[in-house]
């Protein structure tokens, strides 16, 4: 019984992390009612930022967010403004752009493969990271100090984000945009800044969720693509555009992934997890939270 508290104790940890991946996803879903196909590749884009950052400064990899978060900003805010923003325009009468998903495809390949033209194939991790193996021991069981960390964060970034949208003006516009952006344009939003922003803030969350990762996980060109599959089956299974239903459902899938090979073999296991997807898309494709408006 000691052994199943303690998997499900470190699955809940894990599986917040999983949330704070999917949360840039459900972010940007939520306002531009597009699928962002290359998220996992943008949290790649961030692990490896935060790795070079701790390597070259030695700086506390948690420190590191002072750098990532607006490295990482600017980066999903002029790629918005660069490549999405103008099929935006040129389809301004369709509320959801297939052509949108095409070009995030194919930045998913393209920054995959100059990722893996510039660093090369290696898997890497922080040499002297504070953090890795630490082990916490509460009575007989042991709690990985890495994910404990990266739970206080997803719970943090969570809070911080739903805040942000609704007590700030800019959250109030953002809001407002995901709800109508035609309402939105002729009360004085600019709907484009708006996607700019939002898609800003959904590529610093995986930022930050990249910061979580590196003090335990390996950094490789193609790390993005595990990730991303998770992150499409949480934001089924919590609702798109729903914040908390990000975390909720990274919580579930971290605790089947961490509890239930006590049971069967890891195979079984993703089946579990493929088979509850396939299950809320036939009975509740709106996810656990889904409701009609997103936020």
């Amino acid at each position: 019984m000691m052994y199943i508290l303690e998997d499900a104790i470190n699955g809940i940890l894990m599986g917040s992390i999983y949330g704070l991946t999917a949360l840039g996803l459900t972010v940007i879903f939520g306002v531009l009612k597009v699928i962002n196909f290359a998220h996992g590749s943008l949290l790649m884009v961030g692990m490896y930022v935060a790795y070079w950052t701790v390597t070259l400064s030695g700086l506390h990899p948690y420190l590191a967010l002072v750098f990532v978060i607006p490295v990482m900003f600017l980066f999903g805010y002029y790629l918005q403004d660069i490549l999405i923003k103008p099929i935006f325009k040129a389809e301004k009468n369709v509320r959801e752009p297939i052509t949108v998903i095409i070009v995030t495809t194919g930045l998913w390949y393209v920054l995959d493969n100059l990722t893996l033209l510039i660093f090369g194939p290696q898997y890497r991790s922080i040499q002297g990271n504070p953090l890795q193996g630490k082990m916490l021991e509460l009575g007989q069981m042991l709690i990985s100090v890495p994910k404990l960390w990266g739970f206080v964060t997803a719970i943090l970034t969570a809070s911080i984000i739903y805040l942000l949208f609704q007590k700030t003006r800019m959250g109030r516009a953002i809001r407002a945009t995901s709800l109508d952006r035609e309402a939105a344009s002729l009360m004085g939003i600019n709907q484009y800044k708006v996607y700019n922003v939002a898609f800003g803030i959904g590529t610093a969350t995986a930022g930050i969720a990249a910061v979580t990762l590196v003090p335990f996980y390996n950094i490789f060109p193609t790390v993005g693509v595990l990730f991303d599959i998770k992150g499409f089956i949480i934001v089924v299974l919590g609702g798109l555009g729903s914040i908390g239903g990000a975390i909720l459902g990274g919580i579930i899938i971290g605790l089947i992934e961490s509890v239930a090979p006590q049971f069967m073999t890891a195979t079984w296991t993703e089946a579990i997890v493929y088979g509850l997807f396939l299950l809320f898309l036939f009975v509740k494709p709106s996810g656990l939270f889904g409701m009609k408006y997103d936020w």
